[in-house]
């Protein structure tokens, strides 16, 4: 497994002018939390001109299906992304995880009034807000999940007190 260069991911779609949201153990880490997270999680906007741009970007950085046999014959191309909806990939740069639609969230445009803009790794992208990522986490219903829900809620307590001594 190859350690996800998270900075550069996030550089490579920004830079290519990728429509996407940030959530996942990445989102949780742009919000405060101290918790470790493997591959990148975005939610990508379906539209043909942003998954053209996508592609663009990626290909370069061989992206193909994590836990696929190395014999799949998998095409990373427009064509696929428009057939399919979510993926989970191994590049060259770690992992990704490419969600047109997310359980609990929806699609992109459907994330983006529950998003704002954050700085990470020097970096400006679109990230889910405190209270929908902990919705996505409850949602996807997974142990690891409701295990980082405690931190989530305990970060959103504290960002509420600290609103409301200023």
């Amino acid at each position: 497994m190859v350690p996800t260069r998270f900075k550069a991911l996030l550089e490579l779609l920004v830079s290519s002018k990728v429509n996407f949201v940030l959530i996942g153990g990445l989102a949780a880490v742009a919000r405060g939390s101290a918790r470790v997270t493997v591959d990148l999680d975005v939610v990508y906007d379906r539209s043909i001109d942003n998954v053209r741009r996508l592609v663009s970007a990626l290909a370069p950085i061989h992206p193909y299906l994590r836990g696929a046999p190395p014999n799949l014959p998998f095409k990373f191309d427009e064509l696929t992304i428009a057939r399919g909806l979510n993926f989970t990939l191994n590049t060259d740069w770690g992992d990704i995880d490419l969600l047109g639609e997310v359980t609990g969230g929806g699609t992109y445009p459907q994330l983006i009034p529950h998003s704002t803009l954050v700085t990470l790794y020097e970096t400006q992208f679109q990230c889910v807000d405190l209270d929908t990522l902990i919705h996505l986490k409850r949602s996807a219903g997974r142990t690891k999940d409701f295990e980082a829900i405690a931190e989530l809620e305990t970060l959103r307590l504290q960002l509420r007190q600290n609103e409301r001594k200023e």
